[in-house]
């Protein structure tokens, strides 16, 4: 089998000292792959670093990094982004301060880089004020999703959750419906409420919604399906749902 080389990848840095450095400086950095069984105080170090910056990080096999580079890596890959998280948090108020009635996307485990990138794009042709996403779980956003979304992952706001939950529970508290996109409903897309303060919650095409999030869901819409195929690409899902909150909002 071929060996992948990912070595001028721009996205990601490797070494111990390097990935502490990038967790120091002003660098986004989206997740660590730490090789299981690794052991030193310099990755006590790091340990610290990614919980006091809340960076998600999981532990992989050897082979997992070497197929990542050939280059000695010490057992630490960090993957990074030049697009800048925010808070929704610090966010949302700014929304309201405008006068606007927020419209924010959030996105449960939708993986593929490129769906993400199409996302981002409608997203910002819709004027969305926000994506949300969690921080395990979701796409990176390297060049692939960034050129897929046409350069709309420099414009629009995307902010990284540690606990959907958590975010849900805060947009509630401040006055926003949360609408889910499921076939687990009999509601129709065109009869439910998008005019109020909203964030739509979007789920990956094999799994959907997670169960916890569609019980805090207040509201359920569905797209119909008129054929033989069972779902819709999320990416084509996310923009027939947001043109209907256009819609209802330009009436």
């Amino acid at each position: 089998m071929e060996r992948r080389n990912h070595d001028a990848n721009p996205n990601f840095i490797f070494g111990i000292h390097p990935v502490i450095e990038a967790l120091k400086s002003d660098k986004d950095v989206e997740k660590v792959f730490i090789q299981k069984g690794i052991s030193s105080s310099v990755f006590k170090e790091l340990r610290e670093l990614m919980s006091k910056k809340e960076t998600p990080y999981q532990f992989v096999p050897p082979e997992k990094l070497n197929r990542l580079t050939s280059k000695t890596h010490q057992g630490v890959i960090a993957f990074v982004t030049d697009v800048k998280f925010q808070e929704i948090e610090s966010l949302l108020p700014t929304v309201f301060e405008k006068g606007k009635v927020p419209l924010l996307l959030i996105l449960d485990r939708v993986t593929d880089v490129r769906n993400f990138g199409a996302i981002c794009r409608t997203a910002e042709c819709c004027g969305v004020d926000a994506v949300i996403v969690p921080s395990r779980g979701a796409a990176q956003i390297n060049s692939d999703a960034i050129k897929t979304s046409a350069g709309a992952l420099h414009k629009i706001a995307v902010c990284r959750s540690q606990n959907l939950k958590t975010t849900l529970a805060f947009l509630k508290e401040s006055g926003l419906k949360i609408i889910a996109c499921t076939e687990k409903t009999e509601s129709n897309y065109t009869s439910v409420d998008f005019t109020e303060p909203t964030a739509i919650i979007m789920g990956s095409e094999d799994e959907g919604i997670s169960g916890e999030y569609l019980k805090l869901s207040d509201a359920r819409a569905k797209i119909p399906l008129l054929g033989k195929i069972e779902s819709l690409n999320v990416s084509v899902a996310c923009g027939v749902i947001l043109y209907e909150a256009i819609r209802q909002r330009s009436l």
